[in-house]
C-alpha cells in the first residue's frame, strides 16, 4: 500500500506551470527518491504534500485517503532553506520545535538528550545556534524533524554541508528509520546516495514526470545491455563484433584483458558467453548496470 499518491497533479504560477498532471505513488517503509533538476517542480510538489500550497487541480492521497491538515502531525519535513533561530540556544530551540510537534517537555527533554548523546552533540546544548557551523546546524535541524517519530519523512537534500562521515552517519539513521516502518521520500542531487539508499524513485523535469518505479528495474530499463569480460588471450583479435554483440572497447587489465560489449537486441547472454568460450580464456563475466548519474543526464538532457 502507498503512504502517499499523487494523482494528476497541476499547479502553476501566473502563466509558469510548475507540475503538470505529475502522478506519483510512494510505497510504505520504502526510501523514494525524487529527482530532478534545478527547477524541475520537484519542492512544489514536496510543499504540496506539506500542505504548504495546494495543487491547481489533482489529488493527493495519504494513507488512502484524501491528505488533510491533521495528517501533518504524522510528517516530518527538513527542508533545503534551512531555517534556525541564531540567538537562540541550541538545547532551548530543540525543545520549542519538539513541543510544536506536540511533544511534552519531559519528552521532548528526554529523546533530544538521547539523540545529542547518539550523534555525540552533548556539549552543543547551551550553545546559541551563531556559534555552529552550518554542518552542526544541520545535525541539530535534522534531529528536531525525526524527533516525534514521523511515519512519513521528506528529506530535501539532506546531505547538503556534511562531510563523509557524516554523510554516512545520516544515511545509517535513514536506513534505521526504514527499517523500523517509516517512509522516506529524499529529493537529492547525490546519485551515489540515490543507489545506496533509494527501493524506488520519481524523475521530474520541466514540471512532467520522466520515470517511475523500482529503482533497479529502471537502472536495467535504460541500460546498453553491456557486459564486462575480463579474459586472457594473445592476440586482441580473438574478441571481434558480430551478430551476437558489437565490441565497445578492448583494453589491458591488471594482466589480463578488459572489453566491454553492447549484446545485440534479441541475443541471449548464453549464447554470448557460449561464443566467448569457444575463443578466449575467460577470467570473468558480468552484466553492466547502469549509474543512475548516467541515467539521470541522458533523460534530462
Amino acid at each position: 500500500m502507498s503512504i502517499i499518491s499523487c494523482n494528476n497533479v497541476v499547479k502553476k504560477f501566473n502563466q509558469f506551470t510548475a507540475l503538470d498532471s505529475v502522478s506519483i505513488e510512494v510505497p510504505k517503509a520504502t526510501v523514494f527518491g525524487l529527482l530532478g533538476p534545478n527547477g524541475a517542480g520537484k519542492t512544489t510538489l514536496i510543499r504540496i504534500i506539506n500542505q504548504i500550497t495546494v495543487p491547481d487541480s489533482g489529488t493527493v492521497f495519504f494513507n488512502g485517503k484524501p491528505i488533510q491538515q491533521s495528517d501533518i502531525a504524522y510528517i516530518g519535513y527538513l527542508p533545503e532553506e534551512r531555517g534556525l533561530y541564531k540567538k537562540m540556544k541550541v538545547g532551548e530551540q530543540a525543545l520549542y520545535l519538539a513541543r510544536l510537534k506536540g511533544l511534552s517537555h519531559a519528552d521532548a527533554n528526554r529523546e533530544l538528550k538521547q539523540w545529542f548523546i547518539k550523534f555525540g552533540i552533548q556539549a552543543w546544548w547551551n550553545k546559541k545556534v551563531e556559534e555552529l557551523s552550518k554542518g552542526m546546524a544541520q545535525k541539530v535541524q535534522f534531529i528536531t524533524t525525526v524527533l516525534h517519530k514521523p511515519s512519513l519523512l521528506i528529506l530535501d537534500e539532506p546531505f547538503s554541508g556534511f562531510d563523509p562521515i557524516n554523510v554516512q552517519i545520516i544515511r545509517n539513521e535513514i536506513l534505521n528509520m526504514k527499517a523500523n516502518g517509516a517512509t522516506i521520500i529524499l529529493s537529492t542531487h547525490n546519485m551515489e546516495s540515490v543507489e545506496e539508499l533509494c527501493d524506488n524513485i520519481a524523475l521530474i523535469n520541466k514540471s512532467k514526470l520522466i520515470i517511475s518505479g523500482g529503482l533497479e528495474q529502471i537502472r536495467r530499463d535504460h541500460g546498453r545491455n553491456e557486459v564486462e569480460l575480463l579474459y586472457r588471450s594473445d592476440s586482441q583479435v580473438n574478441v571481434v563484433s558480430n551478430s551476437l554483440y558489437t565490441l565497445v572497447s578492448d583494453e589491458d587489465h591488471k594482466g589480463a584483458r578488459r572489453a566491454v560489449l553492447e549484446v545485440t537486441k534479441g541475443s541471449k547472454s548464453s549464447e554470448v558467453l557460449g561464443e566467448l568460450i569457444t575463443k578466449v580464456d575467460i577470467v570473468s563475466y558480468k552484466e553492466l548496470i547502469p549509474r543512475m548519474n548516467d541515467i539521470f543526464i541522458k533523460l534530462v538532457s
